[in-house]
């Protein structure tokens, strides 16, 4: 919403108004882009009046009677380039969108250009649109996609980091946090874990929180902020979680669908892109061989079949690929015979008017195409990204290596010693050894011994793995005061249902023999686990000690003792260091 309210030249877009849209052209960074791109199409930018969208930092040419939105971050290099647009008076007039509050400074720098472009009359609007987040989903924002490093787990967790990076990556996660809460318009409550990066970022958010509301004046969660009237009653939770209370969760190798497919695949901003093998017909003797072609889908908000299945076990998602590409075949074969029916295959159409009554089945086979053939598309769509995230699934046995970490965080016996899962080089790459080795320990009670742990380490090295991750983990695990207690997963396996025997397809394009059909347990992860505790006002020594922060109080007391008993409806989970797509889906389904 906030966006098509800019590209409308901020005001919000009148609904039925029947004239052309105002062509205007789109001017943005790599950063806008990532904002735009996972939830505006070119079609939805083409019917607000978009023609053109263009890079900022691209060789542009001048449109001089057209309106120009820029949608921008506020760095010097893209100040000197709009100043440089301005001088060159590249287009009729200019609407400035800063993605990030822009500088008292850099807004002198860019009104100086102006005056001496002789073009302040066509600045028409600068306006601070607080959009520095990317939404994914209707419920999933991450911070950034461009310089994700730099707020990285990494980056937050390196032992040689200074108080300055530090603050550095703090001020940028608070930046984006309280873009979200402006385009929110609503003041969270602020819940978070004691001693930790979670917590320096709740303090600085809620100070900056603090100081919009101070000054009522200017304050953005006043008036007619997009929002108003979502929450009006209720205040939403926000709950900053430290991506160190939990570091086996994101090593897990998983088994839903759009965490596997986050997994394997190269999938970023909702776009998944993989390498086409051509086939295996022979080349001549001395041909250069083919070159992969590279496809790339958008997995969307508009695909029924990925809303309905990116939580589903991949078991299920191939079964279902199978359903509908048969359902999708017998409608085919009906337009098919309704056509030969009427002999409208090149035939005289005159005799069509006779068949009357064949005439309004035919209709309704011609009104459903459109909506066939995208089906189709679909369909066609998630048949290569499901075999693509098979063919994972089978070379490196996937589904092998998620039961037997499901057993190591659930304590339970394990069927097959660590060391011959290590040491079996038909399962997996060396970093998925190393993923469930970390789990393995991560999750035990007591650090192997010395002599074991050599062992492992030699099964590592000999398996190919880099062994930098052990000896951070190792550090890590003793240095957190977690160690005493290992975070519970609750004890629940995945039950086997037997071998996918049945070859799907004619073409077996799935052939699931040998992938065990595993079911999922509802269990929740500590995350969840924390969110639960701390929306249903539950007692419990996990979340007891979380601080407390009311943006909206007087300087009230910091303390953990929260004001109001009631649940919350409403909550935003934000993890520190990075969350991770099986910890989405725990949280949608401890929701539902």
């Amino acid at each position: 919403v906030a966006l098509k309210r800019m590209l409308n030249f901020n005001v919000p877009p009148v609904k039925n108004s029947t004239g052309e849209p105002v062509w205007k052209v789109l001017i943005y960074d790599r950063f806008g882009q990532d904002i735009i791109s996972p939830l505006l199409s070119v079609k939805e930018l083409r019917d607000m009046g978009i023609t053109l969208h263009l890079l900022l930092h691209s060789d542009r040419d001048a449109i001089p009677d057209v309106p120009a939105v820029y949608f921008v971050m506020p760095t010097e290099e893209n100040i000197d380039r709009m100043c440089q647009d301005l001088r060159n008076q590249l287009y009729e007039s200019y609407y400035l969108n800063f993605i990030s509050a822009i500088s008292r400074s850099k807004l002198e720098d860019i009104a100086n250009a102006a005056i001496g472009a002789n073009a302040v009359t066509q600045v028409a609007k600068v306006f601070d649109q607080y959009l520095n987040f990317i939404t994914l989903e209707d419920d999933m924002f991450v911070l950034c996609n461009q310089n994700k490093e730099l707020v990285s787990y990494r980056a937050i967790n390196r032992p040689d980091i200074t108080d300055t990076e530090m603050e550095t990556i703090m001020d940028t996660i608070v930046d984006s946090l309280f873009c979200f809460f402006v385009t929110l318009g609503a003041i969270p409550i602020i819940r978070c874990s004691r001693g930790t990066a979670a917590e320096m970022v709740a303090v600085k958010l809620d100070k900056k929180l603090r100081e919009n509301l101070r000054d009522a004046r200017n304050s953005l969660f006043t008036g007619d902020a997009l929002g108003t009237g979502q929450f009006s009653f209720q205040r939403p939770l926000l709950v900053l979680v430290d991506r160190n209370i939990d570091l086996a969760t994101p090593l897990h190798h998983t088994w839903t669908y759009q965490a596997l497919v986050h997994d394997v695949l190269d999938f970023h901003l909702n776009r998944v892109n993989l390498e086409e093998s051509t086939g295996t017909e022979s080349s001549p003797a001395g041909a250069r061989p083919k070159k992969k072609n590279k496809k790339s889908y958008d997995l969307t908000a508009s695909d029924k079949f990925w809303q309905k299945h990116k939580g589903s076990p991949f078991p299920e998602v191939a079964e279902s690929v199978q359903q509908e590409l048969e359902s999708y075949r017998a409608q085919e074969d009906e337009v098919k015979r309704l056509k030969s029916i009427m002999g409208i295959e090149g035939e005289d159409e005159g005799a069509i008017s006779m068949l009357s009554d064949n005439t309004a089945k035919l209709t309704s086979a011609v009104s459903s195409l459109p909506e066939l053939l995208e089906k189709k598309r679909l369909i066609d769509l998630h048949t290569n990204v499901a075999t693509a995230v098979l063919e994972h699934i089978k070379s490196r046995k996937l589904d092998v290596y998620f039961e037997y970490e499901e057993k190591i965080m659930s304590k339970s016996t394990l069927d097959k010693s660590l060391l011959d899962m290590i040491s079996d080089p038909d399962a997996g790459t060396p970093e998925d050894k190393m993923r469930l080795f970390l789990i393995y320990y991560i999750s035990s009670a007591q650090a192997p011994s010395e002599i074991d742990l050599e062992q492992y380490k030699k099964a590592l090295m000999d398996a190919g793995c880099n062994l930098a991750p052990l000896n951070y983990i190792k550090q890590w695990k003793a240095f957190t005061k977690m160690a005493s207690a290992p975070t519970s997963y609750g004890n629940t396996t995945p039950k086997p249902l037997g071998l996918f025997s049945r070859v799907m397809n004619t073409g077996s394009q799935y052939v699931m023999e040998g992938v065990k059909n595993l079911v999922l347990k509802q269990q929740n992860l500590p995350v969840t686990r924390i969110l639960d505790n701390l929306m249903e006002m539950k007692s419990n020594p996990e979340t007891d000690d979380y601080r407390y922060f009311d943006p909206k109080m007087l300087r009230g007391s910091d303390s953990s003792v929260p004001r109001n008993k009631n649940p919350f409806q409403e909550a935003i989970v934000f993890v520190v260091g990075g969350g991770n797509y099986i910890e989405y889906q725990n949280l949608i389904d401890y929701v539902k």
